[in-house]
C-alpha cells in the first residue's frame, strides 16, 4: 500500500527522502528519518495537527514510547503531556484503511490504564473517535473535538 494517501487532517509538509526505494519521513517529534509507513503516514499528520492546530508543544508531545503492562512491553502512539508533565491525551494511530474499531478502543485503554490520560484519540488518519476519560467514575464519554492548548 503507499503511504502517502490524502488524509482527513490538515496539510502538513513533511520532510520526505528516498533512498534504496523505500521512503522514509523526518519525524516531527523525534527528529530522525523512519520509515514511512501508512501509519507512520497518519502518525506525522497527527503530530502536526496537535501542534499546529491545537497549538500543543512539540516538547510536551512524545511518540513511540514503550510501557510494561501485564509482563509485556508494549507501544503507544502519541501521548501529550499537560503543562505539569501528566499524560493528557493518548493517541492511537492505524493506518488508513484499518478501521477504527471496538478492539482498536480496547487497545488504548490497555494503556490508558498505565498512563491515566484524560483523554484518548483513535484515528486512522480518515475518521477520529476523541474520548473523555472519568478514571473516578470509570466512564468515558464521547467528546466531539479535543480541545486545544491554553
Amino acid at each position: 500500500m503507499n503511504p502517502i494517501v490524502p488524509l482527513n487532517l490538515p496539510r502538513t509538509d513533511l520532510q520526505l527522502s528516498r533512498k534504496d526505494g523505500e521512503i522514509s519521513v523526518l519525524c516531527i517529534v523525534r527528529r530522525k528519518k523512519i520509515r514511512l509507513t501508512p501509519e507512520e503516514w497518519v502518525r506525522q499528520h497527527f503530530i502536526s495537527y496537535l501542534s499546529k492546530e491545537l497549538r500543543f508543544p512539540l516538547s510536551r508531545i512524545a511518540v513511540e514510547k514503550s510501557i510494561q503492562y501485564a509482563g509485556l512491553t508494549k507501544r503507544w502512539d502519541i501521548i501529550v503531556y499537560d503543562a505539569d508533565f501528566k499524560p493528557y491525551i493518548l493517541v492511537e494511530c492505524k493506518a488508513p484503511n484499518i478501521n477504527i474499531s471496538m478492539d482498536t478502543l480496547y487497545q488504548a485503554l490497555t494503556y490508558q490504564k498505565e498512563m491515566q490520560g484524560k483523554l484518548i484519540a483513535l484515528t486512522n488518519g480518515l475518521n477520529h473517535t476523541y474520548f473523555e476519560v472519568d478514571t473516578g467514575k470509570q466512564q468515558l464519554s464521547v467528546i466531539q473535538e479535543l480541545p486545544a492548548n491554553d
